[in-house]
């Protein structure tokens, strides 16, 4: 067995780190595929942001000439500069049901991490706030939201053998039409913004919404003040996920919380176009953009999967608000009738105890690990 770094100028190194998925997941109905562009600009070390505070390196284990796995180890400097720490991450792991190739790629992958003076990794935890988290541990009968991880059962065993031990779970719930929604939520809500002097700012074009677009960075980083375990992002990286948001993006579903012509809190949700990145297999071209744009506009699943205040207003019924609009962003688009409610940490008991009286039903369950190197 051969186990080695890649090198990112070498296409054919890079094409079999890339191709392994494709291969692993081939009879897997639920698996979705990465949209291959953005695979392959993440690891364009001239374009992609992260390159430019960061470092990431990418292995592959091979035997006669067969890929049996592969991992990345991410050295996010962003990320260990806010939370005063010497972590690295691992991520895009994928590997045949063979424990000897799971340990070699871990134990190089820990090598380059400790060379780089970190003490301590964890994962699977990608590059950017939209890469979701974890090894799928429950609901594999269920096609992931876009974005999400989805993994064969085995890989926890594979995870667990190389001394990694568990460091939290985040869950994700299914939201129906027939929610029963509280009124005292809606109704708490506008007396805190009109206490409060806020309102929740909406958008009808991609227009309008690109230029509100341009206070998240701010607001994101202000969402993370008083938490842990969040990385900042740059100009270069909001811009990169700000295009991608806007290209996926039904505008109404985006919702800002301003106090005044402040941004201090943000509801994210997007159209699920899982189902057809599948008949494409993640190729935009030459037709594929043509099945992904009719599935935004006849797609009845919705994604929410971003929401936060900034610390000043997050106690006081700012939840309420973001309750209230999660709510209004299902049931007041006749055209949606299911919602994934998309990774919520189960360290936030009050917010899933919440949503749970709600009517949301916790389906699926992500776990992250973490080892002392």
């Amino acid at each position: 067995m051969e186990i080695f770094q890649i090198d990112l100028a070498n296409h054919k190194q890079v094409k079999e780190f890339l191709a392994l998925p494709f291969r692993l997941y081939h009879d897997i109905p639920q698996w979705v595929p990465p949209l291959r562009t953005d695979d392959h600009f993440r690891l364009d070390l001239k374009r992609y942001p992260f390159y430019k505070h960061s470092h990431a390196a990418f292995f592959l284990a091979q035997q006669h000439e067969r890929t049996l796995g592969r991992l990345a180890v991410l050295d996010s400097s962003l990320y260990n500069q806010h939370n005063h720490s010497r972590t690295a991450f691992f991520y895009l792991f994928e590997c045949d049901k063979d424990l000897d190739a799971a340990a070699q790629l871990f134990a190089l992958g820990c090598e380059w991490a400790r060379s780089r003076g970190l003490t301590s990794i964890i994962g699977p935890k990608g590059f950017t706030a939209l890469d979701g988290l974890g090894l799928l541990i429950k609901g594999f009968d269920h096609r992931p939201a876009l974005g999400l991880p989805y993994n064969p059962p085995y890989y926890p065993a594979l995870i667990e053998a190389q001394g990694f031990e568990r460091a939290g779970e985040i869950v994700s719930g299914y939201l129906g039409k027939n929610i029963n929604f509280p009124s005292r939520i809606h109704e708490l809500a506008d007396r805190v913004k009109e206490r409060r002097g806020l309102r929740v700012a909406t958008f009808r074009t991609r227009r309008e919404l690109r230029v509100a677009l341009n206070h998240l960075k701010a607001l994101y980083n202000g969402a993370l003040e008083g938490t842990s375990d969040g990385t900042p992002v740059t100009d270069e990286e909001i811009k990169s996920l700000a295009d991608q948001m806007l290209w996926f993006s039904d505008p109404r579903l985006i919702k800002i919380v301003m106090k005044g012509e402040i941004p201090v809190g943000f509801l994210l949700a997007y159209p699920d176009i899982s189902q057809a990145l599948q008949k494409t297999r993640g190729r935009l071209f030459p037709f594929g953009w043509v099945t992904i744009l009719r599935e935004l506009h006849t797609t009845e699943w919705i994604n929410i999967n971003g929401a936060g205040m900034i610390e000043a207003y997050r106690g006081l019924g700012g939840t309420a608000i973001l309750y209230s609009e999660m709510f209004k962003s299902v049931v007041n688009n006749p055209r949606y009738r299911h919602c994934e409610v998309v990774q919520i940490g189960l360290e936030n008991e009050k917010m899933q105890r919440e949503m749970e009286n709600f009517g949301v039903e916790f389906y699926k369950t992500h776990r992250t690990y973490q080892k002392a190197l």
